[in-house]
Parts: structure tokens; sequence; C-alpha cells
């Protein structure tokens, strides 16, 4: 509450945060440092809030948890653990092939396709694949292709266009959204908590044991965790990249001056929320590493990838400058 008692307000009446006398049923509720007056509703996630008598009281509507893969490498699970994989092959971002299951007891699986895309060995995301009964979706280069393997059967996705991403709708409680570059935001129904398995994690709640690997051992090694999730076992296995500003120095600072809007007053609404240092860094390395052209595509990529943490939190950060990251709104509206 921003109010409080003092002894200048008769009966009951408390301090408000502008000096004045109110009563104590009408102060605020206060929400990513905005106050609400009572009565009045915000957002959540998937739930309302309504501000009454001072206090927050808010639906429970079991919410989707989203698992975000971005720029060069980065990850986020749906337990929240955040950790950094270049690895040039294809592998299993979340699937429900698990454990002793049969193949034929799932009823999805989404991969991604990593390559090279700077010369200090950073990866990034080429494409996306995902599987569902005898369809493929692939989303690459802009575009996405529907695969039917084999006949018969209703197509389980549906696919439009929502702002700068393309999403996917399915029907079991999966969705995508994906940036038609190196982003992709994979949201999942609370009904596969603890049964699925991947790069995304185990969606168990913990965030401590989502370095299960595909032979259901957990891990403390990114790298083995990772390379388990291959698709082929043919490809290489990843190892440690070098530090990319260490090994482009020369765009160290740029990258440094370039990322700061990340911990700057632009996103202050949202720092005591989505904690930007991580995100900062990982901007930098990216800006770094992308020494083979579209430097600022990867900084535009974890710029907005720190946006859109914040935005699933109902922070919603207007940053995008004619300078900075524009966009042509004629062609996205």
């Amino acid at each position: 509450t921003q109010c409080v008692s003092g002894c200048v307000c008769p009966g009951n009446q408390v301090l408000d945060d502008k000096g004045g006398c109110i009563a104590a049923e009408d102060c605020p509720c206060v929400h990513n440092g905005n106050s609400y007056h009572p009565g009045e509703s915000i957002r959540v996630g998937c739930n309302n809030c309504t501000c009454i008598n001072r206090k927050w009281h808010c639906s429970e509507e079991p919410c989707l948890e989203t698992c975000s893969v971005y720029g060069d490498g980065h990850y986020t699970t749906f337990d929240g653990k955040r950790f950094d994989f270049e690895g040039d092959c294809e592998y299993v971002l979340v699937q429900n092939y698990c454990g002793k299951k049969s193949l034929n007891q799932g009823t999805f699986r989404v991969i991604t396709e990593n390559i090279p895309c700077g010369t200090t060995g950073t990866t990034c995301s080429k494409s996306i694949k995902v599987f569902m009964g005898n369809y493929e979706l692939v989303l690459s280069d802009g575009h996405s292709d529907v695969i039917q393997r084999t006949p018969g059967g209703k197509m389980p996705f549906q696919i439009r266009s929502m702002g700068i991403y393309l999403v996917v709708d399915t029907n079991v409680g999966l969705i995508l959204m994906w940036d038609k570059k190196t982003s992709i935001f994979i949201k999942l129904s609370p009904g596969f908590k603890g049964h699925v398995c991947g790069l995304c994690g185990n969606y168990d709640g913990n965030g401590n044991n989502d370095f299960t690997t595909r032979s259901q051992s957990v891990v403390g090694n990114v790298l083995e965790f990772g390379n388990s999730w291959k698709v082929s076992s043919t490809c290489p296995n990843a190892n440690r990249t070098k530090d990319p500003c260490a090994a482009n120095p020369y765009r160290s600072s740029w990258a440094q001056k370039q990322c700061s809007i990340i911990t700057s007053e632009v996103f202050a609404k949202c720092h005591s929320q989505v904690e930007p240092n991580e995100y900062y860094q990982a901007c930098v390395n990216d800006a770094c590493a992308c020494d083979t052209g579209g430097d600022c595509e990867c900084f535009c990529t974890a710029v907005a990838a720190y946006a859109q943490a914040c935005n699933e939190l109902d922070i919603c950060i207007s940053w995008r400058t004619p300078s900075i990251c524009p966009l042509f709104c004629d062609y996205y509206n």
C-alpha cells in the first residue's frame, strides 16, 4: 500500500502519497510501480486481478508457461532456467516422447536446426520444425510450409500473423510465436507439466532439474545436456565457443553502447520484474558475434527478446525509434 497512518488524519483515515487524508479502504494497490484505485483491474499473465481494500484479489486460472530461444543460442526453459548452448546440428526443443514411452504415444515434437552465424563458432536457429500426427510444419526463411506425410487427418494447427510474429496455434495446447528470424517462443498448457523433455526442460516447476538428458539423467554440464538432444548422432558434439567480444575487440565498445538500452531508463519499468543484466550480456555477446553481416539484426533481436519477456508480464515498452530497430508499420498493418 502507498498509504500510511498518521496523527494528522482523523478517525480511521490515513495519509495517501499526496499528503491528503482518505479512508483506509480507498487506498490504492500498487503493481510494477503504478497505483490503481479500488475496483480497478489489471491483467497479470492469464489472470485478472482487482484492487479491493488495498490488496490484489486475483483469479487463479492455470497459465501457459513459455520457453524462449533467441539469437546466438540463448535459451530460457519453461521453468525459468537460462543458459547458452551453441551447437551446429538439429536439436529437440520440446516433445512429449519422453522416458520409456514408445514413439507412437507422444503427440508432438518441436525441433530447431542451428547453423553458424559468425566466425567465432556461434550458432543461430535457421529453422523450426513441428511434428504433429502425420503433419510437419517447417518455419524457415521467413515462411511456413506444411508437409502432409500420409493422406488423411485434419491439419492440427492454424497459422496467423500478429505484428512481427507468425503464430502457430495447435489443438493440443501448444502455441509457437516466431519472429521469422532467430527467435521462437513456445507456450505450453499446464496439462503437460512434468510430461515433456528437450532443451526447453521438463516443465515441472523446478528449474534445478531442467538439465535432464535424453537418457533421463540430470546433469550439471550444459554441453552434456545440450548434446544429448541432438536429432542425429552423426552430428559433431558442440564445444565451448570463443568469447565473441574477445575475438572481435573492435566490436566490443559498439556492442556495449548499443545494448545499454536494456539497462537504461527506457526499460526502467521492467527492471524490477525481469532481471536485465543477463539479457544485456547476451545482447553484447550477440552484437560482437555477428561479424559476417547482420550485426544490427542480432542487436535488435536481443533487445526484442527482453521486451518480449517484459510483455509477458504485461509491461509494454515502446523502445523502437526511427534510428533504433525501426519497424515499417504500414507493412505490418
